[in-house]
């Protein structure tokens, strides 16, 4: 028979093995929550939430709170997908489809730095989004 501790293990494990395979993407707590229900291995919304907390904190996933109206998202930190070299990765909301993009550009972290420099004020990318419209939907 599993324990209580065991248990919270083993979908500490499961979790961290989905956003893993989601890396580079950004999931929220209902993709999370209905894609183990899907599975037929659900996972409380408290226990969730709670592991992501966790993981936030040990440095091992983004959390992203682009506007008042959208869920929180979730990325699992991977320096394939999240950095390239030293460049943080900022995002791009459409206004019009909600898509959230990933920008990485070198000039983005050249104006950080000059804020920084200049200003004296550090911007911190994972809370930076720019609004506007995406490709498809100028279109």
């Amino acid at each position: 028979m599993t324990t209580k501790s065991q248990y919270k293990t083993k979908q500490r494990a499961e979790l961290t093995a989905y956003l893993m395979n989601k890396a580079g993407e950004h999931v929220t707590v209902s993709d999370i929550v209905s894609h183990f229900e899907k599975k037929g291995n659900p996972i409380g919304l408290t226990t969730v939430y709670r592991q992501l907390d966790k993981m936030v904190e040990e440095g091992l996933v983004n959390k992203y709170i682009v506007d008042g109206t959208s869920s929180a998202c979730y990325e699992y930190i991977n320096s394939e997908h999240h950095m390239d070299g030293n460049i943080s990765c900022y995002h791009c909301k459409c206004e019009k489809c909600g898509a959230l993009i990933h920008l990485h550009c070198e000039e983005i972290e050249e104006l950080m730095k000059h804020i920084e420099k200049s200003h004296s004020f550090v911007i911190d990318p994972r809370r930076t989004v720019f609004y506007g419209l995406c490709d498809k939907c100028r279109k």
